[in-house]
């Protein structure tokens, strides 16, 4: 070993780097003991240069979703119209989300983004909207996409012979293209939410022109733009759908998916689809019922909720019931009522309790509250003193009476009601809470249930009844208009409390055409305290979308979730596999 180091230290004098020959002629001169510690030092050397390298490494690459992975998803509710301008269920919604893409597209957050569109500009007074499509967009065939489909699509929805329930979005809007990329909406007056009507799916137009829309076969197989495209499709001897199996469209306008294959299958309730489920059959379920959650959580399934915009309450009729023209009794009413109680017992927690008709997702409309909470027992007391001081007392049947002087005459009035509701478990468990809160207090209730067709039918459009528990979804803002519009009190319109007020019509008249948006909520806070003044509805609670996830899904955000639907809307960037990459090819 010294003659090694004597070598190294002559040729190092020299200014020369030893050469092979001579590093093997010292090498050659090493004992047995010094073979050892030169092969240590090497094993050494190797080690740390590895170990260095390997950190370096690790400190230049990052963990990126891979592409691969599926997921089998269970639905309750068979498609049968696949298609943008007839979807007219759950089953249809799911699909149409997947296949279809449109001009633009809600982010989980609730931001709108370009989808098929490359970039929009609105005019200075909000009645021109002018869209400009991305550079070769094509359907799952392969065909190409262009202005032409987007105003088939369109005129389709407006064509009264479809009966599409979309076609109250797009009466009086004017269509113009221009040239293949190019879309020009024209409105009659500034609407604010008529960007969101612009995330409607698009029909390639060479398919569908050739057939009334009901009769296509494409309604199911379908082709569209949208993130997944029909690779298989099972099918029971009568026709019915199974499943679909679906996989990327490696040509969508944002960018392939990252689950090689999504399988959706199809049941017709939730019993089926639990079982499913526990049979390992399928991995994701939704939405499902608080009762399936709380056994599904505590069997160790991941489980994602969301409120949905979704206002249930009792609608009050007072030209059925004249009750309800003295405000104190709904206020007494409402007091008396624990709200907090149907939270606990009848969505176990899946849900929060409120006192507007704006939707708890409409952040921006929300105002902090400084309520004070009362203790139950304190409630109930006060109510029962307001009623006694009003005058009502007990009858022999235990509930509240009083006797009303009118002329020359007297009669005695009951304080008593009916609720009318549908034929739904969630539904009746809540008219018996109330039924149970306000005969504390002496209010005698009596309980009627429809089928849900019988309800709307010969209950809700004829507007028969004294009080209505039901529930009412707000897509949008321009919702409001419909359930709260004194213009809307008679059927086909959707004000259910047959609510009247020139101040309401006006603010909400005004705030489905102002674009600003600060100026907008400000609006929006004036129609809620109006409501809150004449109360012509009791708000009770809005539930949550509840669904299982697959434990291994990455990206999957339960945000402003208005429908089943909505799960999907970032679906393209789901995914179960990673790989690691260096920081710099991360863009790609």
């Amino acid at each position: 070993m010294e003659k090694f180091h004597s070598r190294i230290r002559e040729l190092k004098s020299s200014g020369k780097l030893p050469g092979r020959t001579e590093i093997n002629s010292a090498i050659s001169t090493f004992s047995k003991r010094e073979w050892i510690i030169f092969t240590i030092f090497i094993v050494i050397l190797l080690f740390s240069t590895v170990s260095i390298l390997q950190n370096i490494n690790e400190h230049f690459m990052v963990e990126v979703p891979s592409r691969g992975g599926s997921i089998t998803e269970g639905i309750v509710g068979v498609p049968r119209f696949i298609n943008p301008v007839l979807v007219n269920s759950t089953g249809d919604d799911n699909m149409v989300a997947l296949i279809y893409s449109g001009l633009m597209r809600k982010n989980p957050t609730g931001d709108l983004i370009p989808d098929l569109a490359l970039k929009y500009e609105i005019s200075n007074n909000g009645l021109v909207y002018t869209f400009t499509l991305k550079d070769n967009l094509v359907f799952h065939n392969g065909s190409p996409l262009s202005s032409s489909d987007i105003l088939f699509t369109i005129n389709k929805i407006k064509d009264k012979e479809n009966k599409s329930p979309y076609k109250i979005n797009w009466d009086g809007v004017n269509i113009e293209t221009p040239d293949e990329k190019t879309v020009i909406f024209t409105l009659k007056q500034p609407y604010a939410s008529f960007l969101e009507n612009t995330t409607l799916g698009i029909l390639p137009e060479y398919l569908w022109n050739a057939s009334p829309l009901e009769l296509n076969s494409l309604n199911t197989n379908p082709i569209g733009s949208g993130p997944y495209m029909v690779n298989k499709t099972s099918r029971q001897s009568s026709g019915i759908i199974d499943s679909y199996e679906l996989i990327p469209f490696k040509k969508f306008a944002l960018g392939e998916p990252y689950i090689k294959k999504l399988r959706l299958e199809f049941y017709q309730n939730e019993e089926d689809i639990i079982k499913m489920l526990r049979d390992k059959n399928i991995e994701q379920v939704g939405p499902i019922s608080p009762e399936n959650t709380e056994i599904l959580e505590k069997e160790g399934y991941q489980i994602e909720s969301s409120i949905l915009p979704r206002i249930f309450g009792l609608f009050f009729n007072q030209s059925q019931n004249q009750l309800f023209i003295d405000k104190t009794i709904i206020k007494i009413i409402n007091e008396a009522i624990d709200k907090n109680k149907i939270i606990r017992e009848v969505l176990l927690g899946y849900g929060i309790t409120i006192d507007s008709p704006i939707p708890p997702t409409m952040l921006d409309y929300q105002k902090l509250s400084g309520i004070e909470r009362v203790a139950r027992v304190e409630v109930l007391e006060k109510v029962r003193e307001n009623l006694a001081k009003a005058g009502w007392k007990k009858n022999q049947e235990g509930f509240l009476e009083k006797t009303i002087k009118e002329k020359n005459t007297s009669k005695t009035v009951k304080l008593e009601f009916s609720i009318s509701t549908g034929n739904v478990a969630e539904l009746t468990k809540v008219a018996e809470l109330i039924k149970q809160d306000l005969s504390e207090i002496g209010i005698k209730i009596d309980i009627k249930t429809f089928e849900l067709g019988n309800l709307n039918q010969n209950v809700i459009r004829p507007r028969k009844y004294d009080a209505l528990l039901f529930g009412q979804i707000i897509n949008r803002e321009s919702d409001l208009y419909a359930f709260w519009h004194s213009s809307q009190r008679k059927d086909p319109g959707l004000n259910v409390a047959l609510y009247t007020n020139a101040k309401v019509d006006k603010i909400l008249e005004e705030a489905f055409t102002t674009l600003d948006e600060d100026a907008r909520v400000k609006k929006y806070i004036q129609f809620e305290d109006e409501i809150k003044k004449d109360m012509p509805a009791i708000f009770l609670y809005s539930p949550d979308f509840i669904y299982v996830v697959s434990k291994d899904l990455n990206q999957y955000k339960m945000q402003n979730i208005i429908a089943p639907k909505d799960r999907y809307l970032n679906a393209y960037l789901w995914y179960k596999e990673t790989e690691k990459v260096w920081k710099i090819f991360t863009n790609n």
